[in-house]
Formats: structure tokens, sequence, C-alpha cells
């Protein structure tokens, strides 16, 4: 089934992110079966994205996940995954997107990325890019969930909630740091930054 989102909502999340894309698309669809899935937004959800792609400005602004709230987490692992918790009951789900849903036109787009980027691209290749970006982000529009997401169990149990933690002041800069994100170094208390430049070994 295709995007269920209205076209109107469709454009609020593009004016949120800039613009609209391919990995836009990504976040869009996995906003949607997230709350097929599990209901309405809020509080409530918890959204775990393995990438920090284009896709998580949609989440963001379809789901009520956010950063600032706690209940967003990035783990940098560079997959195009997400996932997605009920606090009240546990519920939830990992959902992984499937190559097949790119439709093999990783290979000639990356090509194309490589010229672009070294400069070598001509205006035919910029223009084959702008085309074969559209015909994705429609594509992701028009798949199934089912199609586009390999829907998992979830791997790890749900985060805890956001706990607001004491500052401390860095004994080197003298800025306050948040406790969990402090170091101790030769009988000292430091921020990261602090820290790596005393500890670092080369």
């Amino acid at each position: 089934m295709p995007c269920s989102f209205s076209r109107e909502v469709l454009d609020k999340v593009a004016e949120f992110h800039g613009h609209e894309c391919p990995g836009l698309t990504i976040g869009i669809r996995a906003a949607e079966l997230a709350l097929r899935e599990l209901g309405v937004s809020g509080p409530d959800m918890v959204a775990v994205s393995e990438t920090d792609m284009c896709g998580v400005d949609a989440i963001q602004a379809l789901t009520g996940c956010t950063y600032g709230k706690g209940n967003f987490l990035h783990r940098d692992l560079g997959k195009m995954a997400f996932s997605f918790f009920r606090r009240s009951d546990g519920k939830g789900f990992r959902a992984l997107l499937k190559p097949s849903a790119r439709s093999g036109m990783d290979e000639e787009m990356g090509a194309l990325y490589r010229k672009q980027a070294d400069g070598t691209a001509t205006e035919a290749d910029l223009a084959r890019i702008g085309t074969l970006r559209e015909e994705l982000r429609l594509r992701f529009l028009n798949l199934d969930l089912e199609d586009m997401f390999e829907i998992q169990d979830l791997p790890v149990r749900p985060p805890r909630p956001a706990r607001i933690l004491s500052s401390v002041a860095c004994e080197v800069c003298g800025e306050l740091t948040m406790e969990s994100r402090t170091r101790r170094f030769d009988g000292r208390t430091l921020c990261i930054p602090c820290f790596e430049a005393v500890e670092q070994k080369v």
C-alpha cells in the first residue's frame, strides 16, 4: 500500500528537513510503520536510529520522538535500520531497509555521486542524478511497507527514560559538564575534550 500520509503532511516534513529526497522518504515510511504498529505518537514512543541520514528528521517530525526529549536515540552503526518501542507495554520492532527496495539503482547512483564528488560530473550526469533520486523517492513512497522493510523482533531491551543529571565543573577549562560525560585523569575531573587533550598518546 502506498504512503498513507497526506500531501500536506509530506510537505510539512519536507519543509522541516529543507527538501524532498529518497533518504527523507525512508524516514517517512519508517515513521508510518511505527505509527501503524504502535499507535499514536507521543512521549510513550521511543525511536532508535542506526544512521544519521535525512530520514531521522522525518521520524522526529512525524512521531514526536526527538533528541531533546530523550525519546530519540542515535546509535552510530551506519545501518539503514530503525527501532521503535512503546514504553507502556514494551511492544516494539526493528525495521531494516531491504536492499531490494532500492531497485538496483545503487551502482549507477554511486558511480555518478563519485563523479560529482571529484568534480568530473557532466551536466548530463547531474541531470541523471536528479532523475534517479526522484525515481527512488517515488518508489519509496509507493512500496508496500512490508516490501520496503524487513520487520524484526527487538534486538535489545527498550532504553531507559532520560534522566536529569548533575553538572560538575571541568577542572581544566571550568565549563559545566554533565556528570555522566566526565572523565577522571590524574585525580581530576575533566570534560571529554580536556581529557582527550591530556590523555592522547600521539
